[in-house]
């Protein structure tokens, strides 16, 4: 059975280093509870902090891993630790991924009486799934005959009717939500969807169908949205994705003019109707492929102005981006390079001549136009993928010279790949301007094993960093740093007013000071005490005894036995009506 082609360098450039270091961790600890493969996809939970497992997904093909999912909510750079450890498993333990049939398999082996049963108990467990069966057996068996215009007839196979009764729907259910006092927009992810379904119209070489359905999405919201106006609805969104999936249909297909005169007047009367703008629609329309400006960059002509004649609209860069889509979709290399260097996309001009294989053509342009870090990064990342590691790196290095908003991201990856190499210096060197941008504890352990000898004088910069840093988002990685360096007092005043949000930091913090600084622990942990007893909630008593347990720990540490104990008398008194808390007060762990 095969599986993906992937290594472990691999799965840390997917990952960040602290993402790689922690689903490595996972992996070692066995927390990938059940893998599957079915065909090319991999199947596992990981269990993790929810009682739940996480469920994750790996799809493959014969070169790479193509696509990953997990379930949780990490939502930054690159892979979770979940998706890590399931990788790890698949690279170091394949022989105890078990084979499971795929669907298709598993489907030939039922007659249509038993598919049927199957689909009508599935639908017991899970409701919803009529909906959306209902939705493509309408699109299956249902094919509708639709003019595209006046003048040709195109075969439609997209149900019109059912699409409009779609956005309607999408539309009435929205007024409920908003009547029911909901301010959130539910709409914009139903009609995302419905846009996306077109969108992938066009990218499977069905233009005209695309163009149907994108009539259909168009219209319906254009004569129904007053239903969800008066509730504050902005359409500020959904008619920018329709823009830009107009304009891939129009690109991609073989309009007749007579066509192009009937999206044109559609267009421009929506854009009335529903106040938005369709411009960059309406100039995909006027320009197509065959504009004299457009003929001559995409036989290598190219002015500064590239395809513009006239004022360069604010759009030009989103509409350069669709139609380099295109060209690559119909494999017109030549031409896509020609437009991405006339139109300033540099990135996609550069990254286009790595995954074409032309990497001395690459590395030189880079060294005249290669102007931003992300521009880098990206070069970057196509020429390791294409095996070119020593002049990938050469890039990344270049790229911490160029403005740029992903320094963080880059200096990791490029510790990696120096690493990979066994170029130290270099991991070193992108390590530390990593940690310059965002200090994290991983990181700095790793930049201390990197610099051996020299750790001594390069630690007092990067404490400077970190004690400089007022980003909330690595407090954490601060305050590891600073206790694991023994520094109590910055650890102190790192978390001496921070929020409740913060308190399992805090404590920590605590522990770590009772032997150095009592007082400031009891001081600290009696405020916070005090404000939630005072407050009187009882759902909170468990978290004003934890603090009051930092506060006890203390006195005793610092030989105030009487301190507490009158102190706790006097909580008592006070707070004596208080039957949950005086029962807390009242246990063996805090006399």
């Amino acid at each position: 059975m095969s599986f993906p082609n992937i290594s472990e360098f691999t799965v840390r450039r997917y990952a960040n280093s602290k993402s790689f270091q922690r689903g490595e961790a996972y992996f070692e600890s066995g927390a990938v509870a059940k893998i599957t493969q079915r065909g090319q996809q991999i199947q596992a939970e990981v269990e993790g902090h929810e009682a739940k497992p996480y469920r994750v997904c790996l799809n493959f093909d014969d070169k790479a891993v193509t696509s990953a999912y997990c379930n949780c909510a990490y939502s930054f750079d690159g892979w979770c630790k979940h998706l890590v450890a399931t990788a790890l498993v698949v690279i170091r333990q394949p022989d105890i991924i078990e084979q499971r049939p795929t669907l298709e398999k598993l489907l030939d082996r039922l007659d249509q009486v038993q598919t049927q049963r199957l689909i009508q108990e599935l639908v017991a467990e899970e409701p919803q799934l009529i909906d959306i069966i209902d939705q493509h057996v309408s699109w299956m068996t249902n094919p509708v005959l639709k003019p595209l215009s006046a003048n040709t007839e195109r075969q439609i196979t997209v149900n019109l009717p059912a699409l409009r009764g779609q956005v309607k729907r999408v539309l009435r259910d929205a007024v409920n939500y908003f009547e029911q006092g909901y301010e959130e927009d539910p709409l914009t992810e139903e009609l995302f969807s419905l846009v996306q379904s077109a969108l992938e119209l066009s990218e499977r070489g069905e233009s005209y169908n695309a163009i149907a359905a994108l009539e259909a999405i168009t219209s319906t919201c254009a004569e129904n949205w007053d239903e969800v106006l008066e509730y504050g609805a902005d359409n500020d969104e959904i008619a920018w994705e329709l823009n830009i999936a107009w304009c891939e249909a129009i690109l991609s297909a073989e309009l007749t003019p007579e066509e192009e005169v009937d999206i044109q007047v559609n267009l421009e009367v929506w854009q009335d109707e529903w106040n938005t703008d369709f411009g960059m629609a309406l100039e995909a329309l006027r320009q197509g492929w065959d504009d004299p400006q457009m003929i001559q960059v995409l036989q290598g002509h190219i002015s500064t102005r590239g395809i513009w004649v006239q004022e360069i609209p604010y759009y030009a860069d989103d509409l350069a981006m669709i139609r380099l889509k295109i060209l690559e979709r119909q494999e017109r290399y030549q031409e896509y390079l020609y437009l991405a260097q006339a139109e300033g996309q540099t990135q996609a001009y550069l990254t286009m001549l790595g995954r074409l294989g032309r990497v001395e053509e690459a590395v030189t342009a880079a060294q005249t136009e290669m102007s931003s870090m992300e521009e880098a990064f990206a070069l970057a990342k196509t020429l390791a993928e294409q095996g070119s590691l020593p002049q990938a790196l050469e890039i990344a290095q270049a790229g911490f010279r160029l403005w740029g908003n992903c320094q963080y991201a880059l200096g990791v990856w490029t510790s990696d790949l120096a690493l990979e190499l066994s170029d130290h210096e270099a991991a070193l060197l992108a390590l530390k301007a990593a940690f310059e941008v965002k200090p994290h504890f991983v990181d700095y352990q790793k930049i201390a094993e990197l610099a051996g000898e020299d750790w001594e004088s390069i630690k007092p910069d990067l404490l400077r960093i970190i004690r400089a840093s007022d980003n909330w988002a690595i407090q954490a990685d601060k305050v590891d740093i600073l206790l694991h360096e023994g520094l109590i007092d910055d650890a102190i005043t790192t978390v001496s007013e921070i929020s409740h949000y913060h308190a399992a930091l805090v404590h920590r913090v605590m522990k770590a000071a009772i032997p150095h600084n009592p007082d400031w622990v009891i001081a600290n942990s009696r405020r916070r005490a005090e404000r939630i007893m005072d407050e009187g909630k009882a759902e909170y008593y468990s978290e004003a005894i934890a603090w009051l347990k930092q506060t006890r720990a203390a006195y005793l540490a610092s030989g105030r036995q009487a301190d507490w104990a009158s102190y706790r008398e006097q909580l008592m008194d006070i707070h004596g009506r208080k039957r949950k808390l005086m029962g807390m007060l009242k246990e063996h762990s805090m006399q």
